[in-house]
């Protein structure tokens, strides 16, 4: 085997493992999202779980998890951007699995809306990281597919939550449902310890460039094109990235105005996730299906979810993620719009794939749009501005179904509110400016005669 093919193996396998240890992270995180969905009917009939739950109060319950997400998103976006992408994510594993299982454990409304609070700091951190370190590994040409593949492990996630409710839930309780996500601490956690590796272009922005280096001969991944090739005389360089760093650089000039575009543009896109994956099940009840029956909706939408992202990133690949999100956005509201007609169940289930795709899907399609936008210096703090300030959305979105449902807004009314938002999102992704800031080129500093080049890895010119 030639240097070359050894390196390029190595590549491989370091990318197939951040990729799935990343999607399996997001695969709980999705599990997360639409486990109370499909408990929250047992909470409305049944006041012996957790006492007396009305609409207002399961919405206020579904929210209290993602202004956790909101709050762990906005904290690791700084602490990610200095500390390294694999710390914030390791502990996120544990933290989020610990709080699944205690939540388990709750006996009230005061300590289930807490935990879901506790929990949602986890899985927050895990969400703004995970999609830094991915972009940061993935290969070029292919980084809006890698992402949405990574991404999809949300879709994937909530769509086992679906399943094993309509297989378990009668069997375990809502209480074995959580259990089931604390899963990833004797699972995914020790398995990340080992395998999950930190991001060589972090640690190459930060001028760790010896780390850096040991890093990608170790995984056969490259030093990051544009950055500094040269050590100073006590071994390390100045970090660069063409601009100050994390929420500085985001909020910074030729950044400010997409930050703010992409942080509403997610919010709006995470009101539908979270309504429909919260309260559909609910509508589909009140519409007349049997319990399994419309859980089998949310089934169906997180299946259309998993399949859109993936065909619509590699679209993206190639036509740039713009246009895709705007089309994902403009597809989800005619398909919600729909589900107010009077059809047969294989027509109503069909349309739900797609809304799916609108939804869920095309927030897959926004994390990547995200992660690939800033420069690295910056990637840790826009990823966590998008799923932080984006989870002011996915707060919202349980209360603005758990408003209408309490109300007693008619099915049809309470669909085309979510199809308006929808165009919402339409019209947010058609500002987002189509060309990156001139500050995403990276900075390349010369050799100088007291700052000696690197040598070139094995198999590799400089």
């Amino acid at each position: 085997m030639t240097p070359d093919s050894e390196l390029e193996a190595k590549r491989r396998r370091t990318v197939l493992w951040v990729v799935g240890l990343a999607t399996l992270g997001l695969v709980f995180d999705g599990y997360d999202v639409v486990v109370y969905g499909a408990v929250v009917s047992t909470f409305l009939r049944n006041p012996n779980e957790l006492g007396a739950v009305t609409p207002e109060i399961a919405g206020a319950l579904g929210s209290y998890a993602l202004f956790g997400v909101l709050v762990g998103a906005l904290l690791a976006g700084s602490v990610g951007d200095i500390l390294g992408r694999r710390k914030v994510m390791l502990t996120a594993y544990a933290w989020f699995s610990v709080g699944m299982g205690v939540t388990a454990l709750t006996h009230s409304t005061a300590t289930f809306g807490l935990m879901r609070f506790i929990t949602g700091l986890g899985v927050g951190a895990l969400v703004a990281t995970t999609g830094a370190l991915v972009s940061e590994y993935a290969p070029p040409g292919k980084k809006n597919l890698v992402n949405a593949i990574t991404y999809s492990g949300v879709p994937i996630g909530s769509l086992l939550a679906a399943l094993l409710a309509i297989i378990l839930l009668d069997a375990i309780g809502w209480r074995g449902m959580f259990w089931i996500g604390a899963l990833p601490l004797v699972t995914l956690f020790p398995l990340a310890i080992v395998r999950m590796p930190e991001s060589v272009a972090w640690l190459a922005s930060r001028g760790r460039f010896e780390e850096a280096r040991a890093i990608s001969i170790r995984t056969g991944v490259p030093m990051p094109e544009g950055l500094p090739k040269a050590l100073g005389t006590a071994g390390a360089a100045a970090p660069v990235g063409g601009g100050r760093a994390g929420f500085a650089g985001l909020f910074g000039p030729g950044y400010l105005f997409p930050t703010i575009v992409l942080g509403l543009m997610s919010a709006t896109g995470l009101v539908l996730v979270y309504s429909l994956n919260t309260w559909l099940p609910e509508l589909m009840l009140r519409a007349g299906f049997n319990a399994k029956g419309s859980l089998s909706f949310l089934l169906v939408l997180n299946g259309g979810a998993i399949l859109g992202a993936v065909a619509g990133s590699r679209l993206a690949d190639r036509l740039g993620p713009k246009p895709v999100v705007a089309g994902a956005f403009l597809t989800g509201a005619v398909a919600i719009a729909l589900l107010t007609l009077t059809a047969p169940l294989g027509t109503l289930l069909l349309i739900v794939a797609v809304a799916g795709l609108g939804t869920s899907g095309t927030q897959t399609l926004i994390y990547g749009f995200v992660a690939n936008y800033y420069r690295t210096n910056v990637r840790g703090a826009g990823v966590a501005w998008c799923a932080g300030f984006g989870r002011l959305g996915g707060v919202g979105g349980p209360l603005l179904g758990g408003f209408l449902v309490g109300a007693g807004f008619a099915l049809d009314l309470i669909f085309y509110v979510l199809a308006g938002l929808a165009l919402l999102g339409l019209l947010l992704t058609l500002l987002v400016p189509v060309r990156r800031p001139r500050e995403l080129r990276s900075t390349v500093i010369e050799p100088t005669p007291a700052m000696p080049a690197i040598p070139a890895e094995p198999g590799r010119t400089s």
